[in-house]
């Protein structure tokens, strides 16, 4: 498969429509057999339910190119089963999870020249989404729907590449106790905009929100999970209001069993951010960033930036899927 004319080097996180692109559609109680297509646009009513109530959630992962060259995807199944949740939580139908993970493979085989090479430092990133489709007038669910996979190339998530980040602890809230901060509903990120924007009109490059309960434990960040180093111990955020991410499972499985580390999953209060020495953000988009400053109300916070944990966390998640480390079983969906 030759690949496409592109500077993968140059990519930013930004779209770049590609060649085919999956959908299925749900009406009166089951969904279709669903089709690739080289249609990008939708169209939809007016009134159309994600429109009047944002009755919506996506999810993001990656396709990569190995250092033998297949195409993979990683743990796409949990991907599914996140997307299940979120779908139950927003009484939306789900979609099956193995045509969930069938969908991502024909989407990324079907635009294989925009997978970008080994070596690149650039991606394929997919985004199956799902919204309710048709006229809703009064507040309630839709009764049809759309699931739909695209894929576009990009490079790192945080504009400059990596580098560490300067965070700020956010007066606003991310998600409240028993709302929906632990699905990935497109509502949670509506509410987070005003904040990114004035976080980045201020010099930072993320916002740390705290617990709406009592502002006084860290959860995570607008894009990503946040996850903290003590010696050799990675200590992550617990919250039922902190959305599952898929890379911060993966960097404790990866702390344990190939650089055994202790792994604390706890509430972590703001008060102790002090104590820590190292700290990333994690994400499928982010795979982990350092961090090198948080900033409370003029307090700074700094830690050692790509320090010596984050390096190695970062180098053995990334070796893992890229194929220069033996994965667990089931990490990686091959698919050419």
């Amino acid at each position: 498969m030759e690949k496409k004319n592109i500077d993968w080097s140059s990519l930013g996180f930004a779209y770049v429509q590609t060649d085919m692109r999956y959908v299925s559609n749900y009406k009166n109680g089951a969904w279709d057999d669903g089709c690739l297509t080289d249609q990008a646009n939708v169209t939809m009513s007016e009134c159309a339910c994600v429109l009047q109530y944002a009755q919506t959630c996506f999810e993001g992962m990656k396709a990569y190119t190995t250092q033998d060259g297949h195409i993979v995807c990683f743990r796409p199944d949990l991907n599914a089963q996140r997307m299940a949740a979120s779908c139950r939580r927003l009484k939306m139908p789900v979609f099956p999870e193995d045509r969930f993970v069938k969908a991502v493979v024909e989407t990324v085989r079907a635009n294989a020249a925009w997978v970008p090479p080994y070596g690149s430092g650039a991606s394929l990133y997919l985004r199956p989404f799902m919204f309710g489709s048709d006229a809703i007038i009064g507040v309630k669910p839709a009764t049809e729907f759309q699931f739909r996979v695209f894929a576009t190339p990009v490079g790192p998530y945080f504009k400059g590449g990596i580098k560490p980040l300067k965070l700020r602890i956010c007066d606003y809230d991310r998600a409240a106790p028993r709302g929906t901060g632990h699905v990935k509903a497109g509502l949670n990120y509506a509410m987070s905009l005003y904040a990114i924007v004035d976080a980045h009109e201020q010099g930072y490059d993320e916002n740390v929100y705290l617990d709406s309960g009592s502002r006084t434990f860290i959860e995570e960040t607008g894009g990503a999970n946040i996850v903290f180093i003590k010696g050799n111990t990675l200590v992550t955020p617990k919250s039922d209001t902190i959305l599952p991410s898929i890379t911060r499972r993966s960097l404790v499985q990866v702390a344990k069993d190939y650089l055994g580390m202790e792994v604390e999953e706890r509430e972590v209060a703001l008060s102790e951010i002090g104590d820590f020495t190292e700290c990333g953000l994690c994400g499928t988009a982010a795979v982990i960033s350092p961090v090198g400053t948080i900033v409370d109300h003029g307090k700074e916070i700094h830690y050692a930036g790509f320090g010596p944990t984050i390096q190695k966390l970062y180098d053995t998640l990334t070796g893992i899927q890229m194929g220069r480390i033996p994965a667990p079983e089931g990490w990686i969906e091959v698919i050419e």
